[in-house]
């Protein structure tokens, strides 16, 4: 991606367009992309949860990224308010995904951390989510790969921290 691109609201046509891009990219462009990504992982969330609801999951992989989150940085990290996140704790310490542990810097601070059934758990969701892509990649003729393995490094681009 090289060149100078400004981005330009072009009032006539009702759209945005990236000046010096080619082909143009415009707002139809970014709601397709936005919706496929959507329904993508809206599927990818129908077809492996191990049992879990969506927010449970999302929580427990948070937990396993963040190491030994507070319960308030556990609700930052999922943007959710600190009732849900203690409910959804609850659910997984419940089930044995996850621990309740006292700060010992401050007795007052409640930390959470995965379990080893919570970390199985987890590479259970994600095992579930690769093979559902890995069929639907499958299915697709060696060009449609090609242009999907162009695609998954485009995507690792926009998504990229710069």
């Amino acid at each position: 991606m090289s060149g100078t691109r400004t981005v330009v609201a072009d009032p006539t046509a009702d759209r945005t367009v990236i000046a010096g891009a080619a082909p143009a990219v415009d707002d139809e462009l970014a709601t397709r992309l936005r919706v496929a990504v959507t329904r993508l992982n809206r599927r990818l969330r129908q077809q492996s949860l191990a049992g879990l609801s969506p927010a449970k999951a999302s929580a427990l992989g948070t937990v396993n990224r963040l190491g030994s989150p507070t319960l308030g940085e556990l609700a930052v990290a999922e943007q959710v308010q600190p009732p849900t996140v203690t409910r959804l704790v609850a659910g997984m310490e419940e089930a044995g995904l996850v621990v309740r542990s006292t700060d010992a810097g401050d007795r007052r601070v409640v930390r959470v951390r995965i379990t080893a059934e919570g970390r199985r758990t987890l590479q259970r969701i994600r095992t579930l989510k690769n093979a559902f892509l890995t069929r639907q990649l499958a299915a697709l003729d060696p060009e449609e790969q090609t242009a999907a393995a162009a695609l998954v490094t485009l995507l690792e681009h926009l998504v990229a921290d710069r």
